[in-house]
This record gives structure tokens, sequence and C-alpha cells, in this order.
């Protein structure tokens, strides 16, 4: 509950414990003028009176807890400023001994079975999404604690261990073969010609500057011109060709191509022998270094953006797992079992090995509180039920008023 809302009920219920001790004043004082003359006022204002003398001493007894009854010095008061580090020991005891001691954590724990409660909760997607969500920030989390220089020392000695060392130009052939066998290269394919056909299409002007850079001086600019504008128009009209036409000879010479470098990058020494000398310049060039940095770089930004693309394929794959993984624990007795008595065990060897520190967590924050802040954070906390303390006590002792009064009529006259 907000502590503003505890406060306000707090001072509600003051009032109205005030209130009642004022009436029965009023009600006393009228009643005691009126006894003489009327006898059944006798007995009101000995409720009232009873009333009053039960008021003031709860009165009395809620506020010693808080602070001194008007100002006063009186002992044994102000118990809760004066003895709030002292109530936190306790309390903080108090939990060690009953809360976390090792047979309630027994009982507890033998009871629990939470497995097949999270397989079944994860199978709905919208949770499996948020797990996903969570995971994303720890991705992104470990990406930022992670040195980048460490990471390059080992990248360097991977890529020289199984890079440098291993010949990979029959992998690397093989693999291309695959790729252009199952067209995985034509999205690729389709992304350059779509940006060299955007590029043409915007910059008719560097085509015209190339034909006037290279054509003959005595030639007129107005002929420039003119076979600059026809050369951009072909350009132009033969990209678009390659991007609309999924047949084009454009594209299919680039299928050919690619098969004959894969099958030369498996066959061929010559092929071969490039791509070693290739790869072996690459690892050996000083800027290895700074080319693994920016690699890293750009590669924990890329992770960082498909975690957070809720529509990335590894996002999805990931949501999926979450999912597949909770229904193999949902259904499946044995492992159930087995992950329930491993959270069984890791919850008790926790609990064991940090129940002192849980407890001094109690008894710590309350001996850093101010004596004031203490007495005013209990008082707002519980303070309303005190104050129903205070009506309780005026309604007995005016009923134990008039009762006593009552009695003593009877039998003392």
């Amino acid at each position: 509950m907000d502590t503003e809302l505890r406060r306000e009920q707090l001072r509600r219920m003051r009032g109205i414990a005030t209130g009642a001790l004022v009436v029965l004043a009023v009600i006393f004082v009228v009643m005691f003028l009126l006894q003489d003359a009327h006898p059944w006022a006798a007995y009101v204002r000995a409720g009232a009176e009873g009333g009053m003398v039960g008021a003031l001493a709860d009165w009395f007894a809620v506020t010693a807890l808080f602070r001194r009854p008007m100002g006063l010095p009186i002992p044994h008061t102000a118990l809760i400023p004066r003895k709030k580090d002292q109530l936190g020991e306790s309390l903080g005891a108090f939990v060690e001994e009953n809360f976390l001691s090792d047979e309630v954590l027994s009982g507890k724990l033998t009871e629990l079975e939470v497995a097949g409660k999270v397989g079944a909760w994860l199978q709905d997607p919208d949770h499996a999404d948020r797990v996903a969500t969570q995971g994303a920030a720890v991705i992104r989390g470990a990406l930022e604690v992670v040195s980048d220089e460490d990471v390059q020392r080992v990248a360097e000695d991977l890529v020289r261990r199984h890079v440098v060392e291993p010949e990979w130009s029959s992998t690397l052939g093989l693999l291309l073969e695959s790729v252009v066998e199952h067209g995985h290269h034509r999205g690729a394919v389709d992304v350059l010609a779509a940006r060299a056909l955007d590029w043409a299409e915007t910059h008719p002007e560097t085509i015209h500057g190339l034909v006037e850079d290279r054509s003959p001086t005595w030639l007129p600019r107005a002929v420039d011109r003119l076979i600059g504008e026809r050369l951009h128009k072909e350009l132009v009209g033969f990209l678009r060709a390659v991007v609309s036409d999924p047949h084009h000879a454009a594209r299919r010479g680039i299928d050919e191509w690619l098969s004959s470098l894969a099958q030369g990058m498996q066959h061929d020494p010559a092929t071969i022998a490039t791509v070693e000398e290739f790869k072996r310049s690459l690892i050996e060039d000083p800027r290895l270094r700074q080319v693994a940095l920016d690699t890293w770089g750009r590669l924990k930004d890329a992770l960082s953006e498909v975690a957070e693309n809720p529509d990335s394929a590894l996002r999805v794959s990931f949501v999926q797992g979450i999912r597949d993984l909770g229904v193999r624990v949902a259904e499946d007795p044995a492992l159930t079992g087995k992950i329930d008595g491993w959270l069984r065990a890791a919850a008790l060897h926790v609990a064991q090995g940090y129940r002192h520190q849980a407890a001094s967590l109690i008894t710590d924050t309350i001996a850093s509180w101010d004596a004031a802040e203490a007495s005013d954070r209990i008082e707002v906390l519980v303070g309303r039920d005190l104050q129903f303390i205070r009506l309780n006590g005026t309604v007995v002792g005016a009923l134990a008023g008039t009762a006593i009064f009552t009695l003593a009529q009877l039998f003392l006259g």
C-alpha cells in the first residue's frame, strides 16, 4: 500500500479516537451537572468517566511506543526510537531461527515441485517471448562486460590454429558449390543488383562525367552528352532487367562463374595455391589486430540488433526452443523429478550458507535508520491498527465504568 495512503488513514483513525475522547468529556461534564436532578444521569456520567479513563490510558500506551507523551521525560516511553537497534537484532534473529532453520527449509523444499509448473508456463507463447526478451538483455549485458582486448587475443590464436595451419581452399570450394547448388547466393545477387540499379538511377551525372573524361577532346560536348545519356539509359535498362528477371543471362553467368570457382578451389592446384596465399597474407598482415577488433565490434552490434529485433530469425528460433523445452519438462516425469531435485539441493545450500547474511540485512537496515525515521515508518505501518486499540479502550472503559457504578449502587446504596 502507498505510504501516503497509510499516513492519511493513520491521521483519520487518530482523529476518530481523539474525537471519541472529546465527546465523552463533553458528556461527562453535562451529566455531572445533571446527575443531582436526574439520577439516571449518574449512570451516563459513570460510563463517560470510565470511557475517558480507558481512552487516556490507551492513548498513553500507544503514544509511548513512538514518542514521549506531551514531551515529558517519563521512564519507559519512546520505546521504538530508543530501542530500534535491539528491535532490529531481535527481528533478524527471529527470522533466522524460525524461517531459515534447517527443519523449516527441509520441510518446505521437500514440497518444492516447480519444474512441471515452469514447463507448462514456458509453453505459452507470451511467456516464452518474455523469457527471450530477458535473454536478449543478458546477451547485451554480456557483450558490454566482455573485454575487447581479451576477445581479440583469443580470436587471433584461434585463427592461427584453425585457419592458417589447415588447408581451407577445398572446404570453402565445397561450401561455395553447395551454396550455388541450392541457390542461397541469389538473395545476395538480388541485393547487389537492386543497389546497383538505385545507384545508376540516382547518379546519371557520374556516367556523363566518365564519358566526357574519356572521349577525344575534339568531340563536341553535345555528342558527349548524348553518348552519356544513351549509355546511362542502357545501363539502367540492363540493371532493371537483371532485377526483374530471375533467369536473366547475367544471373546465369554469375551462377556459372561461381560454380567454376568452386570447382577450381577444390581441384585446381593454381586456384588452391592462390586461395591459400591470400589466406596467409591476410592472417600475417600487421593490420590483423585492427581487423579482428573491428570484426568483434560489428559482431557485437549484430548480436545486439538480432537480440532486440523481435522478428529476427534468431529471436524466433530462441522463442521456439524455449517452448520446446517447456513441453519436454512438463511431459517428462523423469526430467521433472531430476530438475526439482537439483533446485531443492541448490536452494538448501544457498539458504544454509547465506541465512545469517539474510538476517543481518534486516538488522543492518534497521540500524541504519535514524531513530525518528524508524519510529515514523513503524507508526505509519501499524499506527492505524493501534488507534483501534484506543477506540476499544474507550468502549471497554465506558462499559466498565457503567457496570462498576451500577454494582456499587446495587450493593452499597
